[in-house]
């Protein structure tokens, strides 16, 4: 049992259960349970009190603009506390994931515009292979165990923040519809409030909580995609209250665990059943799917070593410490596991259209677990390998 509680606090079992939840949906959605499935994720949910005073969505759309909007809150508390006193606090460190990250996001969109330049509807998918899913890469990476030197998963880890920071900048400004000006004006008095909180030091969860709920209803009506809300919310939060205590690292700690184990699985079941039934292989071969396929397995892991190398030997940044080039190129294969986070971009580029026969989805599985794979066989064989080569010289 101790053993099974370690592992489950292991951060590497947030990858797992992505798995899992991804099996899941595609048994489901091409087995026996096909139409009970769609129907589901279909099915109208109300929140509210009467016609006029109600939200009401598909559960597709519950999870994709309310749960996310959860773990968009939980990735804002976690930048700001790297802004503020971590990693992204130290301009010398910070730097090298930076420029990392721009690659992991310029490559990718390159590649995808290639394939996909003469199609406008399929190009509004560009974004889909510069994500990189934190939970999942660095879940193969810590697998690892003492094979990766600790810098090198602090670079992983600093990149795929500055990522979502990336993915969060590229969906506020690309894909938000049409705007209303009476929610936005909600909106701004929400943030006003919560600055006032932030100001005084307001040790209340639940102030935080309730004004968070109505800026992300306002949100959702503005036209500007939801999980907006969540990081704008978390920036809000104070690091020390009036009690002097860690209310923001509090709040970390609390939806941490839920945002890991339960909000991404589900999203992932919602959203990662393909069907196939009917499908050729021929139509998956299609541009969109192409695009997004060496997009994320051959841009990603390019576009960040590229640009790291050229900082790096133009004397801006060193090497990871106790880190080689070799190494550090294991970890650029990792950036291309998108998973969760492309996703959900492609459902906001797309709107969950079969256009594509699905080739979009199956493409961020398919590159993403090919990523993971070989990232892991790559760093694993290299670390044996060394490992050989210094018994040899001791020997």
């Amino acid at each position: 049992m101790h053993l099974i509680l370690n592992f489950v606090k292991h951060e590497s079992f947030a990858g797992v259960l992505l798995i899992i939840a991804t099996i899941l949906a595609l048994i489901a959605q091409n087995g026996g349970m096909s139409s009970f499935y769609t129907e589901i994720l279909r099915a109208e949910f109300t929140i509210g009190f009467q016609e006029g005073y109600a939200l009401s969505k598909p559960l597709i759309l519950w999870v994709n603009d309310g749960l996310m909007a959860i773990f968009f809150f939980v990735v804002g508390l976690e930048l700001k506390r790297e802004i503020v006193q971590g990693e992204l606090s130290k301009p010398s460190q910070v730097a090298l994931p930076i420029i990392g990250a721009l690659g992991g996001v310029i490559a990718p969109a390159v590649i995808f515009w290639f394939f996909n330049h003469a199609d406008d509807f399929a190009l509004r998918g560009w974004a889909i292979p510069t994500a990189t899913d934190i939970a999942f890469a660095l879940g193969v990476l810590l697998l690892l165990g003492k094979k990766v030197p600790s810098s090198l998963k602090i670079f992983l880890l600093t990149l795929a923040i500055i990522d979502d920071l990336c993915a969060i900048v590229i969906i506020a400004i690309f894909y938000t519809t049409q705007l209303s000006m009476i929610s936005f004006a909600i909106a701004g008095a929400c943030i006003a409030v919560l600055a006032v909180f932030n100001y005084y030091g307001v040790s209340k969860k639940s102030f935080y909580i309730l004004v968070t709920i109505i800026l992300w209803v306002s949100v959702l009506k503005s036209g500007v995609h939801a999980t907006i809300a969540g990081v704008v919310a978390a920036f809000f939060i104070p690091m020390k209250d009036r009690q002097n205590k860690n209310l923001l690292e509090e709040l970390e700690h609390d939806w941490h665990g839920i945002t890991s184990y339960f909000i991404l699985p589900v999203f992932a079941f919602v959203n990662a059943g393909v069907p196939l039934h009917g499908v050729h292989f021929e139509q998956l071969l299609n541009s969109v799917g192409l695009g997004i396929f060496f997009g994320l397995f051959i841009g990603k892991q390019v576009g960040v070593f590229i640009f790291s190398y050229l900082f790096i030997k133009f004397g801006f940044a060193k090497l990871p410490e106790e880190s080689s080039w070799t190494q550090f190129y294991g970890v650029c294969i990792l950036t291309g596991i998108g998973f969760t986070m492309s996703l959900f971009v492609d459902s906001l580029a797309y709107h969950d259209s079969n256009a594509f026969y699905h080739a979009d989805k199956l493409a961020i599985l398919l590159a993403s677990f090919t990523a993971g794979v070989l990232g892991f066989i790559y760093l694993f064989a290299f670390a044996k390998i060394k490992n050989r080569k210094e018994t040899q010289i001791q020997g």
